[in-house]
């Protein structure tokens, strides 16, 4: 402990973030490939890859008839 009484938080989630990162880079890439090419489609793709989450558990609820 330091001379004040407060203990030191180390927060290791590193790995996490490399995991959402790579997942985030392989949705991109594929939501791009499936755009059309153009500017928007392409800014389109990019803003499906931040939140391809919610398609996957929209898509399982469907399935699980919730």
């Amino acid at each position: 402990m330091s001379d004040n009484g407060r203990g030191r938080v180390v927060v290791q989630s590193a790995q996490w973030g490399f995991f959402f990162f790579i997942a985030y880079i392989g949705a991109a890439v594929y939501f791009v490939s499936v755009s059309d090419g153009s500017f928007w489609g392409v800014v389109l793709g990019l803003l499906q890859a931040i939140v391809w989450p919610a398609y996957v558990v929209y898509h399982v609820l469907v399935l699980l008839h919730v």
